[in-house]
């Protein structure tokens, strides 16, 4: 078992990414409120979140449901998001116990997310998740399908479309992630003008550790950091 991340180490991180983040910002003359900085937070004790709580982190987000719940309890004032593969039998697990639910990328799952939530007597917040790379090992809607989707998902009384999600295939080269960005840009745009009932497009969540700069240049609002505020020991 490695060692745990130290209050030090965290530190330096978290400067290291904040820097980064505000650097990219500026490149673009957007504001520090202008994007979220989700801590991805897979595999990371409830200590070291809590402690990243404290330092300022004002979104986590966890991508297996069973770790979602069994941190649950131990974390307080934070907005919790699920950004994993969600299997439509494990929706009523998690419908009360996150904000928002950035991967949903089926219609099936939707219309599951929208029946649990209304057994709850609530509305979700969903993002839509592209399949922007058009990776067979990757689940989402494609660019060119989405559009019908969203127009019956929209219909769905209890969940809310608030943007979209993606992952862009892995590359050496964070670089090569720019053009991926442009199209969930113009994607995110092209949608957000056709004004559809209950699609609302304020959220563009994609990039990650290597990447979530050159996101910000391309307009993402919502970016998804782990290993470079965690280390990658929790990532094994």
């Amino acid at each position: 078992m490695m060692e745990k991340l130290s209050a030090e180490e965290f530190d330096l991180n978290f400067k290291a990414v904040n820097d980064k983040l505000n650097a990219a910002l500026l490149k673009v003359g957007k504001k520090r409120e202008d994007v979220i900085l989700l801590a991805a937070t897979k595999t990371v004790d409830i200590d070291t979140i809590n402690y990243a709580i404290n330092k300022g982190i004002k979104y986590i987000g966890e991508n297996k449901v069973q770790e979602l719940l069994s941190k649950q309890d131990g974390i307080i004032n934070v907005h919790h998001h699920f950004i994993g593969h969600l299997q439509t039998n494990k929706v009523k697990d998690v419908i009360d116990k996150v904000e928002l639910i950035h991967s949903v990328d089926s219609l099936k799952l939707a219309k599951e997310i929208s029946k649990q939530a209304a057994k709850k007597n609530m509305v979700m917040d969903i993002l839509l998740e592209i399949n922007v790379g058009a990776e067979e090992s990757k689940w989402g809607f494609t660019p060119e399908n989405v559009l019908n989707n969203i127009n019956e998902i929209s219909t769905l009384e209890n969940v809310k479309i608030c943007g979209l999600m993606a992952i862009p295939p892995m590359c050496e080269n964070p670089e090569d992630n720019r053009k991926y960005f442009k199209i969930m840009y113009q994607l995110f745009t092209d949608i957000k003008q056709k004004n559809i009932d209950n699609c609302f497009m304020n959220i563009l969540s994609m990039g990650m550790s290597d990447d979530f700069d050159i996101a910000i240049e391309e307009g993402a609002n919502l970016v998804r950091v782990g290993t470079a505020l965690f280390g990658k020991r929790y990532y094994i």
